[in-house]
């Protein structure tokens, strides 16, 4: 067995991302079933994550995919989706909570409303998931090579760059803390807890400014590396901190985001150039 191997290689491995129908959590699974893990993609709309997994199960890959409704809006939701992982596996050796909304209006409009429902998906899941999820991890989990956690938070919860989407930011930031307090307090179980903080990458979420590669070039001006996020740049990170290589990190939140969060000046989504 090769360094690459050792290192990458998720034979044998199962993992459950939520939100991965499309955009980043997508390009996570993709990821993670070609180093051969056997994936579970699960979000709102059942069918798009049946999609998604038949796609990747056509790849020349050695993991595999299946794709089935998911919603972590709610704690019946949540409780739902547990009882669906419990049923197709006995572990769980990786868990990207990636499932997220966001919220975007001029401060003298921004509503009532979305702040709870961002929190909710967006931080209240994330935990009451994973601890909904613990006996899964445990299964996996040895002190060799631990279960991992990934969340996902963003740029905008590590930089003060709010873009009108005021909740977003701040639930964003709640996640890289919680990531913290949940590495320190659950390492003992052997469980490593990190997070992704994303800059602009082309989703759904950032269709408003990335739809089009020229939009997309315009956003990438901005950041200080000159382009925007590419699905290598999930890739490898995705397969850095879930392979054996990641196995002595926690807590890390990881800046995906072309050195936006060192640059004070920087205008995300090029809205203000």
């Amino acid at each position: 067995m090769g360094i690459l191997d050792r290192l990458f290689s998720l034979e044998g491995k199962t993992a459950l991302v939520t939100g991965a129908a499309s955009g980043i959590g997508r390009m996570a699974a993709t990821a993670l079933v070609e180093a051969g893990c056997h994936v579970m993609i699960a979000s709102r709309k059942g069918d798009a994550c049946e999609a998604v997994a038949s796609e990747l199960n056509s790849l020349d890959a050695s993991g595999k995919a299946e794709g089935f409704a998911g919603d972590v809006s709610s704690e019946e939701g949540i409780n739902a989706l547990v009882k669906a992982v419990n049923s197709r596996t006995d572990k769980l050796d990786i868990l990207i909570n990636n499932a997220g909304i966001t919220w975007g209006e001029p401060i003298d409009q921004f509503p009532y409303k979305a702040w709870g429902k961002v929190m909710d998906v967006n931080v209240t899941a994330v935990f009451h998931l994973t601890q909904q999820l613990m006996p899964l991890l445990e299964r996996a989990s040895t002190p060799e090579d631990p279960a991992r956690v990934i969340n996902l938070g963003s740029v905008m919860g590590s930089a003060a760059l709010g873009e009108g989407a005021y909740s977003y930011a701040a639930s964003k930031a709640a996640v890289h803390h919680l990531t913290k307090i949940m590495a320190r307090e659950l390492a003992e179980r052997h469980i490593t807890f990190n997070a992704f903080a994303p800059g602009p990458f082309q989703s759904k979420m950032t269709a408003f400014a990335t739809a089009t590669d020229d939009q997309a070039d315009h956003v990438g001006k901005g950041v200080p590396l000159g382009r925007i996020g590419k699905p290598e740049d999930i890739a490898g990170a995705t397969l850095y901190l879930c392979g054996k290589g990641g196995s002595y990190i926690t807590g890390a939140i990881l800046p995906l985001d072309g050195g936006v969060h060192v640059n004070p000046e920087s205008d995300l989504f090029g809205l203000h150039r």
